[in-house]
């Protein structure tokens, strides 16, 4: 019982790990407004390695449509806007000496279209997560029913599993829908 029990709390780590992912990739979907964490995964070349932006320049928001970058070092100007154009994301910094400015343009409708149905997306992907999280979880409690656990303790750890399931696919929608309504906000 202890082993099954185990079993279903690294199941639902499992399930909060996609929750955090799901988080993670939401964030840097931009949505018209600048955000300095749209540019978390852009990777500039420090020294010869690929070093994460937020690790070589200070990125801040100078209001709602600007991202200003500042590096620490000067001689980083010039790799950082580089990064920034090979990252494909459709942004062009401009650098004036000391620090890279990029202006976020409005989206259109249909590229905020596009967006919900990615965060549509990728909402189903941590949601296939869940699932098959609980699809192991499930698969442990009917092995331990064969293995000498009362049937009753096996279909109330199963009710629990799929309620545990149910709250983070309510989490998934919930953040979803968050994030739809950020991306049609004009």
């Amino acid at each position: 019982m202890n082993d099954v029990n185990e079993y279903i709390s690294h199941s639902q780590e499992s399930m909060e790990k996609a929750i955090e992912h799901l988080n993670h990739e939401l964030s840097q979907i931009r949505t018209g407004k600048a955000s300095p964490a749209v540019l978390g995964g852009v990777m500039v070349s420090y020294y010869g390695s690929p070093t994460p932006l937020n690790q070589v320049a200070n990125v801040a928001t100078a209001d709602a449509r600007t991202i200003t970058i500042q590096p620490w070092e000067k001689n980083m100007l010039g790799p950082i806007e580089k990064a920034i154009f090979e990252s494909n994301m459709g942004m062009t910094p401009m650098n004036d000496g000391e620090l890279i400015r990029i202006s976020i343009p409005p989206l259109t409708e249909e590229r905020r279209k596009d967006l919900v149905k990615k965060a549509k997306s990728l909402g189903e992907e941590a949601k296939i997560s869940i699932r098959n999280a609980r699809r192991d979880a499930m698969e442990h409690v009917k092995k331990a029913v064969k293995d000498g656990l009362p049937e009753d303790a096996g279909k109330k750890l199963e009710t629990d599993i799929q309620d545990i399931t149910n709250s983070f696919n309510e989490r998934v929608d919930k953040l979803i829908v968050v994030k739809e309504k950020d991306i049609m906000t004009i």
